[in-house]
C-alpha cells in the first residue's frame, strides 16, 4: 500500500519524534463548516505545541495521505465530494480516485501500516439501536479486534446501544481501559450505567499495558475510554430524549447505513442549539491531549 506522507510526518518518522494519528471523518462529516476547519487547526496546533506531530489521515484523489497540508484540511472540511471511507472501501477509493474522509476502521488500518501506534478520535462506532433487526454494527469494532494500536475515545457514540456495544467489545477480545473511571462513558455524558472496564490512572500505565499485549502476541487494540470533561458534558437525563427523537426522525425518513450517524449527529446539534457540537469538540480535544501524552511516553516502541 503506497502511503504519501507529509514532509512534517516524514521528518518525524525519520527522527523518531512522537506522532499522533487523527481521523478525517470527524471534520468532514461530524461537524459543519467552518467549525470543522477551526477544530482541525486547533487539534493539529495542540499536537505541535506539545512537541508531537499530527498525522491526520485522508484519501485525496485516490492517494492515501498521512499528514495533511492546510489546503488539504480546507478542502476536506468544505467539499461535498468527500466520501466517507471505511476499511472495506479503501481499495475502491484508491482505484476510483475518490476524495475520502477516513473512519475509525480505515484510519486504524492506514496508521498501523504506517507504523503509527497511537490514535485519538471522538467516539467509536458500535452496535446501533435496533441492531437485533437491522444488524447494523460498525466496522470500528472489527478493526479494534484485529489491529494492535492504542485508540483513545470518549467511549462509543451515545446514539448507539451502549450495553450491546460493550458486550460486543468484550466478545471480540478488545482490551478496554477507563482513564480514571471504571464506567464506560457515553460520549456526550460521563455516565452510561455500563461498568466493568479496567481503570487506569496514567498515560504510562496505558503504554505499559499496550506493550504487554504486544509481547503476549495479542493482535487487538487497546481502547482507552476517556470521559468528556465534567464542565463540557451533557448529562444523560438531558440528552437521552433528544437522541430518541433523532433516532425516530431517522426511522421515519428511512435513513440507514453510512448516512445514519451524520444524520443523527446533525439532528442532535439542531435540537441542542449547538451545545452538542461544542461538547463534541471538547471531548475530541480532550482525547487528543491524552493521546499526546501517551505518544510521548511510548517512545520508539
Amino acid at each position: 500500500m503506497k502511503i504519501n506522507y507529509s514532509q512534517e510526518v516524514k521528518s518525524a518518522k525519520n527522527s523518531g519524534k512522537p506522532i499522533l494519528t487523527l481521523e478525517s471523518t470527524i471534520i468532514a462529516h461530524g461537524m459543519p463548516f467552518p467549525q470543522s476547519l477551526d477544530f482541525a487547526n486547533q487539534a493539529e496546533s495542540l499536537c505541535r505545541d506539545s512537541g508531537v506531530t499530527p498525522a491526520t489521515i485522508a484519501i485525496l484523489e485516490g492517494k492515501i495521505k498521512v499528514g495533511l497540508e492546510q489546503a488539504d484540511l480546507e478542502f476536506i472540511t468544505n467539499n461535498d465530494s468527500v466520501k466517507k471511507v471505511s476499511q472495506r472501501e479503501i481499495g475502491i477509493a484508491l482505484s476510483e480516485k475518490w476524495n475520502g474522509a477516513t473512519t475509525v476502521s480505515s484510519t486504524m488500518h492506514i496508521a498501523h501500516t504506517a507504523g503509527i501506534p497511537v490514535f485519538a478520535t471522538g467516539g467509536i462506532g458500535g452496535v446501533h439501536r435496533g441492531a437485533d433487526l437491522s444488524f447494523d454494527i460498525s466496522q470500528d469494532l472489527t478493526a479494534l479486534s484485529q489491529i494492535p494500536m492504542i485508540v483513545i475515545s470518549a467511549g462509543a457514540k451515545a446514539i448507539l446501544d451502549l450495553p450491546k456495544t460493550l458486550e460486543m467489545i468484550e466478545t471480540l477480545g478488545i482490551t478496554t481501559l477507563g482513564y480514571g473511571v471504571n464506567e464506560f462513558p457515553a460520549f456526550y455524558s460521563r455516565e452510561s450505567g455500563c461498568f466493568g472496564i479496567h481503570p487506569v490512572s496514567s498515560p504510562s500505565n496505558i503504554a505499559a499495558i499496550y506493550k504487554k499485549n504486544i509481547s503476549a502476541g495479542l493482535s487487538s487494540a487497546v481502547l482507552v475510554a476517556n470521559p468528556v470533561p465534567i464542565e463540557n458534558e451533557i448529562p444523560v437525563s438531558e440528552i437521552e430524549s433528544i437522541i430518541d427523537d433523532a433516532c425516530e426522525a431517522a426511522k421515519t425518513q428511512n435513513i440507514l447505513g453510512k448516512s445514519l450517524t451524520p444524520f443523527l449527529l446533525k439532528e442532535i446539534v439542531e435540537k441542542t442549539e449547538g451545545r452538542s457540537l461544542e461538547t463534541n469538540k471538547a471531548l475530541a480535544l480532550n482525547n487528543i491531549k491524552l493521546g499526546i501524552e501517551i505518544a510521548q511516553g511510548l517512545g520508539d516502541f
